[in-house]
């Protein structure tokens, strides 16, 4: 549906985009996710035509929209764009507003095609109200409504859940993406955050400085980042330093196998995923020392001083652990949540 090639854009002497490419295929959800300043919306907003490459092409549908070829204004490329904060007209009621892009079609047409919309959607009961009496949640129903209401071959979403609080946002992204595969609906959802990333794309693309870094899975990219930003942007870990001996890295709480590559005697680190820190019995495992508990609602978070480590070991469970900060305990860890990588 959507070929990306080679895609390049600059600001100045900041490279926002730096040969990007990218193939979508129809009815596949795809998230950008990254830090802030990697160029995930720099690159939606190329795609929507707000913006156009210094160089490389785009292709939707096999047709050239950007490109040395030319040049397809926004309004010509039938892609739809949530925005950030909605963009509601708040002179417009519900209905007005999912009709807005419809100014093609002869009125009843319009209508009927917003009143389509809006009762897939499930608002119907707000189509008479004006946008600043409803909820966020609402909103952000009522926004999508008008992005789907012109049928667009693609749908671009910029951070488009990221103004609801947590609770309402996990039921509307979700309510949102079954939406959108009901439809078949083509999407590129930009999110900074990686647990919506996770959850919500067919595949995630990982960005770092104007470049894809990783494409895949949520699965794929979690279990095997390719390089210390993506496991560290997808997961909080513990960073240990170790040295590549005979295939395996060597470190103060034990060694783990290398990976291919890794010369013999180079620095490398472990990162160890707090979940698989482990207290085990007294005298069984590395002596350590509690520094501090955190209760985080499904889980508790133990920061333990453990000797030869210079920073805190951070341990995280489901289970309610009755220690306090001072209590002396010994740790573990499982083999299988330590990711190595050459030191940088």
């Amino acid at each position: 549906m959507l070929t990306l090639k080679r895609i390049c854009r600059s600001f100045g002497t900041v490279r926002a985009l730096d040969d990007v490419s990218l193939s979508i295929a129809p009815g596949e959800i795809v998230c950008l996710v990254g830090r802030s300043g990697c160029g995930k919306s720099s690159l939606l907003r190329i795609v929507a035509g707000v913006d156009a490459p210094d160089s490389g092409r785009i292709l939707l549908d096999g047709a050239e929209i950007a490109g040395p070829n030319g040049f397809v204004e926004p309004e010509d490329r039938n892609i739809g764009f949530m925005f950030q904060d909605y963009a509601l007209f708040p002179h417009l009621t519900v209905e007005e507003n999912v009709a807005f892009g419809l100014k093609r079609l002869p009125r009843e047409a319009a209508r009927a095609r917003a009143a389509e919309v809006i009762g897939r959607i499930g608002i119907a009961a707000l189509a008479g109200r004006y946008p600043h009496t409803l909820s966020g949640g609402e909103q952000q129903r009522v926004a999508l409504a008008r992005a789907l209401a012109p049928k667009p071959v693609i749908l671009l979403m910029d951070e488009p859940f990221s103004n609801l609080d947590r609770g309402l946002r996990e039921q509307v992204r979700e309510e949102t993406i079954a939406t959108l595969r009901t439809l078949g609906t083509t999407a590129i959802m930009v999110t900074h955050d990686p647990e919506e990333a996770l959850s919500a794309g067919d595949r995630v693309v990982l960005m770092q400085k104007g470049r894809i870094v990783q494409v895949g899975t949520g699965y794929e990219i979690y279990d095997h980042p390719n390089s210390l930003y993506a496991a560290e942007f997808l997961c909080s870990l513990n960073r240990i330093a170790g040295t590549v001996r005979e295939g395996r890295v060597e470190t103060p709480v034990g060694a783990f196998p290398a990976p291919p590559g890794l010369p013999e005697g180079n620095a490398a680190v472990a990162c160890i995923r707090p979940q698989a820190v482990v207290l085990a019995k007294l005298g069984e495992g590395l002596p350590g020392r509690i520094i501090s508990c955190s209760f985080l609602g499904e889980i508790e978070q133990i920061s333990i001083m453990v000797e030869g480590i210079p920073d805190l070991l951070r341990l995280r469970t489901t289970e309610r652990i009755e220690a306090k900060p001072g209590a002396p305990v010994a740790v573990a860890v499982d083999p299988a949540g330590v990711l190595v990588f050459a030191a940088e």
